[in-house]
This record gives structure tokens, C-alpha cells and sequence, in this order.
């Protein structure tokens, strides 16, 4: 490493180093007309830099430094206009002896730019003498001032960014996911159904002439019956519809609406919905978050930004108000302070046990709650995460001990709800490198579905989770803790994107946007789906249907469905809608779609999209679907689009 001043030679014979750089309004000492001949910034200094060290905890003005304003050879930290570019190389390393793991470690580091009052900061000094700057810049130690033990750059600096990996994504088509396509864990293999497409119609023929495999004729009819972005029936809301699924059975369907309404439709026909009922949440904060059905269907539990759940009977009978289940009553100090402190939270997910005696919750005071339904108190209370638990879920309907959790804080984590009592997880599972927006399980006891803002999908095996112990011998955490990416504004950058050096993830699936909202993801269903593929929405307005080999199966765009017909209904124009959560009918073709649509996506709706085999046949004819208000009422008239 070596240093040199503005006005010396530009030469550098070890090909590295040093120069001192002025920004406009500071001048050097010894300054002369010729100076500017020599004097070339090899970074222009902004106004965003001084900004960095006006809010900088260390940054005091000059007028408030009254001791040394005398001292002229002292560098203050008014003097903000310096910055100092350090360019490590390898020969150095060499020169000084390093070992090989020092040197390429020297030769993975960049150029980087930080100002004198931010380098002042770091070493904990108010100023330095002309001669302690010379010197400091000549000790091998100023790398430990600009980079963490992690390679990390300290706040203030800037890296020049090196061009990323091209090859760094995960394969496609991924081995891992071939294999379980052809194990029989992700629906049917027929070599022989791939090679040979045959319509609808004449696999029905064959299994009513008993030719084949009748099992898995049925199984390939299933696969390939994909929903199309066609909308049989556009739903319409005056508020962003935040999530909707069907139950297990097929016979109900809910939507959850910001206007802090939950609507019901009966779908025991899923081609012909009829509305049900419609349940409130009486004091509601900003949006409903999420909701769950019971086991049976007969209760409907359903959150706001509040440590309050509601719990309604789904007997359109009963009209009374809903009863209140309070998931902050006896909850212990949380040491976060103020309102959050006494049991006040926001609850980001929900779901009923597989007997429907419990409730499972996630907030974001990053715990994760089980509460008991019939003695209506908190069972656990596990401070679990160091971020929002933005979802749960359990791992098997039929067995209420293995629970996962997915945070903010990038981590996965299992539970087990006989051991819960100590505090610790059972496992965890590392990979995404920005938060978790949800996590949905197969249902088997084994495999599990997330979704990241990192703008991928991953599909985990509980066979491979990481140990307690070994998560807290390797701390992954390190690797991401320092993000700053806000999902809710801004675009992610792909070439922030990397391969964390921890993940146990089985498949990684990407091509989608997970930003605006908290974007949901599932498996397909066995009934109708066979199982076979995973799915998700995104920010662009459309539906992705994948295979398990992490190939793109097919694409609902349902923004262009629903884009038009929301004109008609009077929601205006606006950005392309965005489709929060996609839910597939357990027992047919049928996906409906939960989005946001209208001017600043402030109207919702909810899609039904089906299988149409002769799709092709019909070019010519118009594509029409119902548009209807939120009661299925009168109001609805063919929009074509």
C-alpha cells in the first residue's frame, strides 16, 4: 500500500495506491494555477457524501470545535471535502509474507472511496495531525479501518462495483428437481404420455375402454390441464384483495379485503359461485393480513395489524358480531419498549392446527405464538426470530407438532411443539438472502415452499434442515444481515443477487417479482393437479406455474384479464395489477386469482381462471367473462377483453 499527494507524480510504480482527493469548496495548502494541471479527482465528491457525514454520529461542525481552531496542520472533520481511495493488490500481500488464504483475500478487494470524516469516525478521532494522517496511511492497519473481518465495506464507503457472475443462478433444469419428478413424490411419470400428447378427450375414451394404466392415465389427464389467463369471472372490490384460498374440500372460497371485510362464496360448484357471507373486523389497522378456515369449515379466524384475532362462524345464519381471541394477553416483556412491550403486536400470518384446538401466529415483534382455542389462553410465546415472522404454517394437517416459521430475518426455522418450552428451534433452514414472504407446506411432513424478496422461490426437504447447533456454530446470518432492500419501493437489483454459502435448499425457482407486498406461493394440489407443479404470483400481474425441475411450466396473466374489465367496473387505469396470492380449486382446473388492479392499485379482485383444452380452437371467437361487484349480484355484465 502507498501514498501519494495531489501534486506529486502520477506514476506508481507497484501499479496500486493512495491519492487525496479535493471537493470543490476545500483547497490544498500549497495551491497554485499549475496545481490544477497535476490535481485530477479520481472521484467526484456529491452532495449525497456530505449528507452521509452531516448524519454521520461523529460529525461535529467546525464552529463547535473551538479547541483546535488554530491548529492548522490538524484535519477536522468539517473538512469533509477529502476522500482518500485505497486500491489493494496482491503483489503487496506477497511482498509482506501473507499466507495464501491472506492473499486471496487481498486480491478479492476493490477499490474503495470513503471521506476523511467518515475514515476520522471509524477510528474513533476527532481529528489528526498532517504527520499521524501520513502515517496512518502508511501502516498496513487501514485495511482493518475500511473492511470488517467479512470483507464487508464500513458505512460511508463506496465499492466499485465489479460485473457479477453471470453463471452464479442456480441451474435450470436443476438435477435435484428432475429427480423428484421422476421419483413419484411430485405426481405420476409417464415416459411414454410425454413422448405422445394426447387430448382430453382421448384419454377419456381410454379409461372408459380400460386401455392402459387407468391410474396413471388419470394422473397425466391432470397434469396437463393448466388453468388459462381467460377469466371465467372477475370479482370485484373497492379495495386491494390481500389474500383468498379455498378450503380443503373445495365447497368455500374467501377473500380478504383491505376495506377490513372478509367476503365467503360457496363453491361446491366451482364453476357457479354463490355468495355466502360477509364477516368484519371491527377495529382493524391499515389492512386484514390474513385469514384461516377451520378443519371443518365452521370458523373463520382472521387478522389485522393487531395482536387481536376474529373469529367468526361461517353459518350465514349467524349474524352476530365475531368473537375476539386476544394473542397478546399474558405475553411477557418483549424488550422492544413502549406499546409492543405490553402485548400490543401486528399479526402477519395465521393458521389452525390439523384438529382445529389451536392457532399458530406470526407478528412482528419476531414470535411466534401458539394459542389454545378452548381455554383461550397463550400456550407459547417464542421470541424465535430477529425480524418479523411474516409467516407459519404446520408441517402435516394431521400432525400438530412440527410447525415452520419464516421471518424477515432471511432464516427459516422448525419447531416442535413438545420442546418449544426451551426456546430453541429444531432445525432451521438458510438460503434466501432478503426476507421471507411466505412459506406453504405440502402437506406431507417433509417438503416445504417459500417465497423471498430476494425474487426466488425455494423448496426445502426437512431431511436437510441445519441443526441447532450447527446454525449456531456457522451464524449464516452474517452473510446477510446488512441489507437494505426495501421490497415496497424499489426494484431488486439482480446483481446484488448471490449464492448463500450455507443454502440447504433443494430447488430455487425464479423468473417472478416478489416486491410491493408480500407475495404468496403453493403447491399444486394432488386432486387436481396430481401434484405435480408449484406456483406463485407477482408484481408483474401474473401467475407462475412451475415445474419441480425449476422450468417454466406456464403464465396466467391475469393483469391483462382483469385490466380492462376493472376500467368497466370504474376503477380506472393506473400501473399493471399485481397478484398477491393465486389459489388452486383442490378438485378442478381452476385457479382464482387475489390482486390488486385500478388507479395506484387501489381496487382488488379476484380472477377465476380455467382449463380450456380447445383455447386454440376459439381464436376467433370473443373472450368473454362475468364481471361482477362482491355479492355475485345483479350488477354483473360480459366485459370483453
Amino acid at each position: 500500500m502507498s501514498y501519494r499527494y495531489p501534486h506529486e507524480d502520477d506514476s506508481d510504480e507497484n501499479g496500486f495506491g493512495e491519492s487525496l482527493q479535493q471537493s470543490s469548496g476545500a483547497q490544498p495548502h500549497d495551491s497554485s494555477d499549475s496545481d490544477d494541471d497535476v490535481f485530477e479527482p479520481a472521484t467526484e465528491v456529491t452532495e449525497d457524501d456530505q449528507d452521509d457525514d452531516e448524519n454521520d454520529s461523529d460529525y461535529e461542525d467546525e464552529d463547535e470545535d473551538d479547541e483546535d481552531e488554530d491548529n492548522e496542520d490538524a484535519f477536522h472533520d468539517a473538512e469533509t471535502g477529502y476522500t482518500v481511495e485505497v486500491v489493494y493488490g496482491g503483489s503487496e500481500a506477497n511482498e509482506e509474507g501473507d499466507d495464501e488464504d491472506n492473499e486471496g483475500t487481498q486480491r478479492e478487494r476493490r477499490p474503495v472511496t470513503i471521506s476523511i470524516g467518515n475514515l476520522l469516525g471509524r477510528i474513533g478521532a476527532s481529528h489528526l495531525s498532517a504527520q499521524q494522517l501520513m502515517a496512518l496511511f502508511h501502516s498496513r492497519d487501514l485495511g482493518h479501518v475500511l473492511f470488517n473481518e467479512a470483507g464487508e465495506d464500513w458505512p460511508g464507503s463506496r465499492r466499485r462495483r465489479q460485473p457479477p457472475d453471470p453463471n452464479r443462478f442456480p441451474k435450470v433444469p436443476s438435477d435435484k428437481g428432475t429427480e423428484l419428478m421422476n421419483s413419484g413424490a411430485f405426481g405420476s411419470t409417464d415416459r411414454t404420455a410425454v413422448r405422445h400428447r394426447k387430448k382430453l378427450a382421448r384419454r377419456i375414451l381410454d379409461r372408459e375402454l380400460g386401455v392402459g394404466n387407468p391410474r396413471i392415465n388419470q394422473a397425466a389427464m391432470a397434469q396437463e390441464m393448466i388453468p388459462t389467463s381467460e377469466a371465467d369471472m372477475i370479482v370485484h372490490y373497492n379495495a386491494p384483495v390481500y389474500c383468498g384460498q379455498f378450503s380443503e374440500d373445495g365447497n368455500f372460497f374467501y377473500a380478504c379485503v383491505k376495506d377490513f371485510k372478509v367476503r365467503m362464496y360457496d363453491t361446491s360448484n366451482p364453476y357457479n359461485w354463490r355468495y355466502y357471507k360477509t364477516v368484519n373486523y371491527p377495529w382493524g389497522q391499515w389492512t386484514l393480513t390474513d385469514a384461516h378456515l377451520s378443519p371443518d369449515n365452521r370458523w373463520l379466524a382472521y387478522t389485522s395489524l393487531q395482536s387481536h384475532v376474529c373469529f367468526a362462524p361461517t353459518d350465514p345464519n349467524d349474524k352476530g358480531d365475531p368473537y375476539t381471541l386476544d394473542l397478546g394477553s399474558g405475553a411477557r416483556d418483549t424488550g422492544w419498549g413502549g406499546w409492543r412491550s405490553q402485548g400490543h403486536f401486528a399479526i402477519w400470518s395465521i393458521r389452525f392446527s390439523g384438529d382445529g384446538r389451536e392457532l399458530i401466529a406470526g407478528n412482528n415483534v419476531s414470535s411466534i405464538i401458539v394459542y389454545d382455542i378452548e381455554s383461550r389462553r397463550v400456550l407459547h410465546n417464542i421470541q424465535g426470530h430477529d425480524d418479523d415472522v411474516n409467516a407459519v404454517c404446520f408441517a402435516d394437517p394431521k400432525d400438530p407438532h412440527i410447525i415452520y416459521s419464516g421471518s424477515d430475518d432471511q432464516v427459516i426455522k422448525v419447531w416442535d411443539r413438545r420442546s418449544m418450552g426451551d426456546g430453541r428451534e429444531a432445525g432451521a433452514f438458510v438460503g434466501h438472502i432478503e426476507g421471507l414472504t411466505y412459506i406453504d407446506s405440502k402437506g406431507d411432513g417433509r417438503y416445504i415452499l417459500s417465497n423471498s424478496k430476494d425474487q426466488t422461490m425455494k423448496l426445502w426437504d426437512l431431511r436437510m434442515a441445519m441443526s441447532t447447533e450447527r446454525y449456531e456454530d456457522r451464524n449464516p446470518r452474517q452473510h446477510t444481515q446488512h441489507t437494505d432492500y426495501d421490497y415496497r419501493m424499489e426494484d431488486y437489483d439482480m446483481d446484488n443477487w448471490f449464492q448463500h454459502p450455507d443454502d440447504n435448499s433443494v430447488v430455487t425457482f425464479r423468473g417472478h417479482k416478489v416486491q410491493g407486498t408480500l407475495i404468496r406461493c403453493h403447491f399444486s394440489p394432488p386432486g387436481s393437479t396430481d401434484s405435480r407443479y408449484v406456483y406463485s404470483g407477482s408484481q408483474d400481474g401474473k401467475v407462475y406455474v412451475w415445474n419441480m425441475d425449476a422450468t417454466l411450466k406456464s403464465t396466467i396473466d391475469v393483469a391483462k384479464a382483469t385490466g380492462q374489465a376493472t376500467r368497466r367496473h370504474g376503477g380506472g387505469g393506473g400501473r399493471r395489477g399485481c397478484v398477491r396470492e393465486p389459489y388452486w380449486h383442490p378438485n378442478a382446473p381452476i385457479i382464482a386469482a387475489s390482486s390488486w388492479g385500478g388507479f395506484d392499485r387501489s381496487y382488488g379482485s379476484v380472477s377465476v381462471h380455467s382449463w380450456n383444452e380447445n383455447k386454440e380452437d376459439d381464436v376467433d371467437d370473443p373472450k368473454m367473462g362475468w364481471s361482477v361487484n362482491d355479492h355475485l349480484g345483479a350488477e354483473s355484465f360480459g366485459v370483453e377483453y
